[in-house]
């Protein structure tokens, strides 16, 4: 079967054209649990998942580009970027958690666009890691799942899961910061020294 190759890369840009609408959707009814929350939630796991898919796509049918390399990252970071930001205009999420995760995201994206010219940097496992608890804990926080039951087990059941999931996220996401700039700085080294 023939793909054009440019479908990863379609899937991709349609994962960030989501995100603003998945954000209007959020807001919309200023964080109650009603359709807009669900919809939100569903439309941010739909598009999330999106990622896995044109990956697999572009690897199945040897059609991975530069371009992909560049754009998946940033699809990433501008559905869960807007969903951080989201939730803490919404008063779910601390300010100091979303701020860290932007400052951490914002600036790979500037250093993958200062090196794109000399090299791609394309996601290491440590932050592909970081993305899926981010999109695992951001799910989980999006849904209005203590909506379902009044029990207070239920209610602080889901409070502590989106906790501890969240808790994971924003450790790998510093973690993954630090491993990109380590092993960017080991490359500068190497490429200095081999001159």
């Amino acid at each position: 079967m023939a793909v054009h190759p440019q479908l990863p890369n379609a899937i991709t840009v349609a994962r960030i054209l989501c995100a603003p609408i998945f954000l209007w959707l959020l807001l919309a009814d200023g964080g109650a649990g009603g359709g807009l929350r669900w919809a939100a939630a569903v439309l941010f796991i739909v598009a999330i998942a999106t990622d896995g898919i044109d990956g697999y796509i572009a690897r199945r049918y040897d059609i991975v580009s530069d371009l992909g390399k560049l754009l998946d990252p940033i699809a990433d970071k501008a559905l869960t970027g807007v969903a951080f930001v989201g939730l803490s205009i919404l008063g779910e999420l601390d300010w100091w958690v979303t701020i860290v995760v932007l400052v951490r995201e914002i600036g790979i994206t500037v250093y993958r666009f200062i090196v794109v010219n000399d090299h791609v940097l394309a996601a290491a496992w440590m932050g592909k890691l970081k993305t899926v608890f981010q999109a695992v804990a951001l799910s989980l926080a999006l849904l209005p799942l203590a909506s379902l039951s009044d029990a207070a087990a239920w209610q602080a059941g889901v409070w502590w899961v989106s906790v501890i999931t969240m808790t994971a996220a924003v450790i790998l996401t510093i973690a993954s910061g630090i491993d990109y700039v380590v092993t960017e700085v080991r490359a500068a080294r190497k490429g200095r020294h081999g001159r």
